[in-house]
């Protein structure tokens, strides 16, 4: 598919959205083609005003026109009303189903995309893309229909009055034509740039709010704002190529028109064209010249709005058609026994980069612990990221209750695992609500109470003003780390999933908040399958086995105990922490 069809392609399917609003649609083009009908009438007019009236004195034909100069003005009003209200109705509805359908759509699409593009430019794309489509929708269509109703009245008007005059304007139409196919490429390219340039500034907002301290202490304030500058001015240079490129494309073709209204008044300076001119005829073709100079204008001027729209439906329309998260299972099991199997799983991040787990093989029956140790970056986390198919495995097999995870589907078996990660992600909520998401309904207060209670973290709400309905904000930004854990660790009690994923679960904690999470813990473990990713050993000293991954691979396996005795890299690690604490 070349450019051109595939630009085709792109206002096609941006079609598909005004599709839905037909009978709104149709209300907006009457109104803007009744708007320019009536300009056109009153031009049209201009002769019989000036031959009849003026010339040969009919003065009751100025009179008839003064009677229905208002009524035909207060309709060019209704008109204009009917237009732009509807079609700003219509692209209003279309940029509110675009925002819909993209954020279902990053709701929705694999964890391996959110690696892959940054918070910024995804929300630009929300937010800055979808403007530019309501343009488009909007005051582009408003400006196309209604000046291109005018422009092809006023020629209607010309070729009526005097054919011969107007003859010019088929010598400079092919050549408007091709300034605007040029034109409409160059502004395409500029306006992906601005929409690329305005992700980044965005990302560049987004990244100092969020690191803010970490700007503060490395004394980074001058770093972030020479960066911040580079791409706003970036942004800056990539805005104004458009509005060259805008003056360029209106200049020329207002110039071009002049050339043919030039030719008309030297054709009509000629002997043998005046005998065969009015007065009102000759008017009429000049003023119906004169203005088409603004609707061109225009027209040229909003191509290059139209232009980013389409650019930007072609960025949003990438997104819509990445491919949602995987979701084969077709079984949905109620709530599972919990005995898990890694069979020879190999994963890469990259497939074409080194694997990150080589052939990991290993069993967990129901109810027994199992916690996974080693150094950072030796894949301890990529294992409980693979057992709730975040990612999935490149070769190998990984069975609950002997079913295969990819013949679960994917809510069905996310529903049988609670998660408490080091990295607790907290809403803009109350703290009853962050206990009870995605629960909402499905559990009472009291349960919610229970949770916080045997988490701990009554202990530090109910010195609260508002207790559990204290909002936490932004990620818990009012908590303390300890307090986001165990707000996290109450998610997972509430939940009561019959598996349990511990990820460094206690290592954002003081040592008094570790005695009170490290019991609520025990206490959620009992009788529930778990994986503990653990860096402080002696969190995991009383688990039923211990794997020790080593760059991917499983180098030792065992109890504690046995595992100290084996004096291998087990019993390195724990003499290291020993020698830290010590």
């Amino acid at each position: 598919m070349n450019q051109t069809e595939y630009n085709g392609a792109v206002f096609a399917r941006f079609c598909v959205y005004l599709k839905r609003f037909k009978l709104p649609f149709v209300a907006a083009i009457t109104g803007m083609i009744g708007y320019s009908l009536i300009d056109v009438f009153v031009i049209s007019q201009l002769e019989h005003a000036i031959d009849k009236s003026l010339v040969q004195g009919d003065l009751d034909y100025l009179r008839i026109a003064a009677y229905l100069i208002v009524p035909l003005f207060i309709l060019r009003g209704v008109f204009n009303f009917m237009g732009t209200y509807t079609l700003s109705w219509i692209g209003n509805m279309v940029v509110m189903q675009m925002r819909q359908e993209l954020f279902s759509r990053f709701v929705h699409l694999p964890v391996s995309f959110h690696d892959q593009h940054s918070t910024g430019q995804l929300i630009s794309k929300v937010i800055y893309d979808t403007e530019q489509v309501s343009v488009a929708a909007g005051k582009a269509l408003l400006t196309l229909v209604r000046e291109g109703a005018l422009v092809l009245g006023l020629l209607a008007i010309m070729f009526y009055k005097s054919w011969q005059l107007s003859l010019a304007f088929l010598v400079i139409g092919p050549v408007v034509a091709l300034i605007v196919a040029y034109v409409s490429k160059r502004f395409r390219m500029v306006s992906k740039n601005i929409q690329k340039s305005m992700g980044n500034l965005t990302t560049s907002v987004e990244q100092v709010l969020k690191g803010h301290k970490v700007v503060l202490m490395f004394d980074g304030q001058e770093k972030e704002q020479n960066r911040f500058q580079d791409r706003n001015n970036h942004n800056r240079q990539q805005n104004m190529k458009l509005v060259v490129s805008r003056i360029l494309s209106v200049s020329s073709i207002q110039v071009i028109a002049s050339f043919a209204l030039a030719v008309v008044l030297f054709i009509s300076s000629m002997p043998g064209m005046v005998d065969n001119l009015t007065a009102g005829v000759f008017t009429s073709v000049v003023v119906s010249m004169t203005m088409l100079l603004k609707p061109l204008k225009q027209l040229t001027t909003v191509n290059s709005e139209f232009q980013k729209g389409m650019a930007a439906c072609e960025s949003i329309f990438m997104i819509l058609d990445q491919q949602e998260e995987e979701n084969t299972g077709v079984k949905k099991p109620q709530r599972v026994e919990g005995n898990l199997e890694f069979d020879e799983v190999c994963f890469a991040y990259d497939p074409q980069g080194e694997q990150v787990l080589k052939h990991i093989s290993f069993s967990v029956p129901k109810g027994e612990t199992v916690a996974l140790v080693g150094r950072s970056g030796s894949g301890k986390s990529t294992i409980s990221n693979l057992l709730t198919r975040f990612y999935q495995p490149q070769s190998g097999e990984i069975r609950l209750d002997g079913l295969p995870l990819a013949d679960i589907e994917l809510r069905a078996l996310r529903n049988q695992i609670a998660v408490v990660s080091q990295q607790v992600t907290l809403f803009n909520d109350t703290i009853a609500n962050n206990i009870a998401y995605g629960m909402e309904g499905v559990v009472t207060r009291e349960q919610i109470v229970h949770a916080a209670k045997v988490a701990h973290v009554l202990e530090f709400a109910q010195e609260l003003e508002h207790g559990l309905d204290t909002f936490v904000g932004e990620n818990g930004l009012m908590l303390s780390g300890g307090q986001r854990q165990r707000i996290a660790i109450a998610r997972a009690v509430l939940k009561d999933a019959p598996i349990l994923i511990l990820d460094e679960a206690t290592s954002a904690l003081d040592t008094e908040s570790e005695r009170y999470i490290q019991e609520a813990l025990e206490t959620l473990q009992k009788e529930r399958t778990s994986i503990v990713v653990a860096h402080r050993l002696s969190t995991i000293e009383n688990a039923d086995q211990i794997l020790v991954i080593n760059k991917g691979e499983i180098v030792e396996q065992g109890k504690h105990k046995q595992l100290l005795d084996n004096n291998g890299m087990y019993a390195q690690l724990h003499r290291m922490q020993f020698t830290e604490g010590a």
